[in-house]
Formats: structure tokens, sequence, C-alpha cells
């Protein structure tokens, strides 16, 4: 059983970091003087308190009209918010699970759809995969980011990640795949039989694969097929 005190407090936890996760599906990004600046997915914002402005991403901070453009052809890589000044703000998305990573000199690529927020202090790309004949509308497109700070993914579900290594490379369901490591690369592959044009193929004739000649590689799948941007 919980007070009527401690239901009023709830909110007011916090460890100071910039971001923390307040509940499994909700994140708070701290905003102050030192770390004044999160971006964060647009239309996430559900509550916030403290001298904050919000303002949409920018041509020039989405990289240019060329990146601008990317974004608007291909649905990946969502269009940001920017939360700027001092205070707290708490995003969520769909009660989508969150996962916090923290990058130190590292990099990780992501679906565009599953980012929720981007530390200030990270760097962004949109990076083209090419492969299987220009399916997928000519490839596959996701957002790099990289740096030290943090980044906040979403999922469906709890994650799982796998690990890719030289002769064992791992295939995934596009619609499932969230995230993976900056030394893989991913291919588009096509399985298609007889039994595909009867209707009774997998229903997985799409798919990725991961693999390394060297080293050792993650990739991250949700429990769940995504189709498109869960917008608001």
């Amino acid at each position: 059983m919980t007070s009527l005190a401690e239901f009023a407090n709830n909110g007011q936890v916090s460890s100071g970091a910039l971001m923390e996760c307040q509940t499994p599906t909700m994140l708070r990004i701290n905003l102050n003087a030192q770390q004044p600046l999160s971006w964060i997915k647009h239309g996430s914002m559900t509550a916030y308190t403290g001298r904050i402005t919000l303002a949409r991403q920018s041509v020039s901070e989405q990289g240019g009209i060329g990146k601008s453009l990317k974004k608007h052809l291909t649905g990946e890589g969502q269009t940001l918010t920017k939360a700027e000044g001092e205070g707290f703000i708490l995003v969520a998305d769909h009660k989508k699970t969150i996962s916090l990573l923290h990058l130190n000199d590292e990099g990780i690529s992501v679906n565009g759809n599953d980012i929720l927020a981007i530390d200030g202090a990270l760097k962004q790309e949109i990076h083209h995969h090419k492969g299987a004949g220009g399916i997928l509308g000519g490839g596959l497109w996701n957002t790099f980011v990289s740096g030290t700070g943090f980044v906040a993914i979403t999922t469906h579900g709890a994650p799982v990640t796998l690990v890719v290594t030289p002769g064992n490379p791992v295939r995934t369901d596009r619609h499932c795949t969230v995230a993976w490591s900056s030394n893989l690369k991913p291919d588009v592959k096509l399985e298609v039989s007889a039994k595909t044009f009867f209707g009774r193929g997998s229903g997985d004739s799409v798919q990725l694969e991961f693999a390394l000649t060297e080293g050792s590689g993650f990739v991250t799948v949700q429990p769940y097929e995504e189709l498109g941007p869960t917008q608001p």
C-alpha cells in the first residue's frame, strides 16, 4: 500500500545524472548549466518543469538539406526536438520499454523510430546500407550515434541482444531489429522459394544478415514487428 505522500513524491526522486529511467517506460532528463541540451523524439514529451524550451530540429542540425531529405524520403532517422535550458523533462513513447545506454567514445546504430533521447554531446549521422538489388526502397537506413554520453532507445517489450562472431552470422526479421554495434553492416537478404509464391512461406522472406570476419559484435531485437513510425 502507498500513502498519498509517497504517491505525490513519486516523480521527485533523481540521481542527478543527465538521463535516468523514472519508470521502465518513462525517461527523466535533467538539464542544467553544465548539461543544458538534449534531443528527444518528436512528440515524446509528457511533462517538464523549470526554464526549458522545446524546438523542432532544424535542417542544419539534421546535417544539411541532403540528410534532411533522406529522413523525409525514407522515414528512418526520426525528426527530433531540441530540449534546452534548466529543469527536468519526462519523455515516453507509447509505453515502450526503455534501455538507457552510456557510450564511452563508442558508437551504435539504431533504427530511427526506436530512438527516444540523445545526449546533446553525441554526434548523429544517417547511414545507408544497400542490399538485395534495391529491395526496401533502395536499401536500409538507420541513425548512427557516436561519442561520449547517453542515448535512450525503446522496444516493444524486453529486448534481446545476440552476439555476432566470425563464422556465426545472425539473421533477423528487419521489422524486429532495433540496434547493432558500430562494427557491423547489415546485408539485406531475400529468401524466396516455391512455397513463397503459393503463400506457404515463412512470412520472413526479407531478412537482415549481420556477419564478421574478425572480432565480435551484437544485434538487438524486440519481440514485436514494428512496421512503421509510432508517432502521436
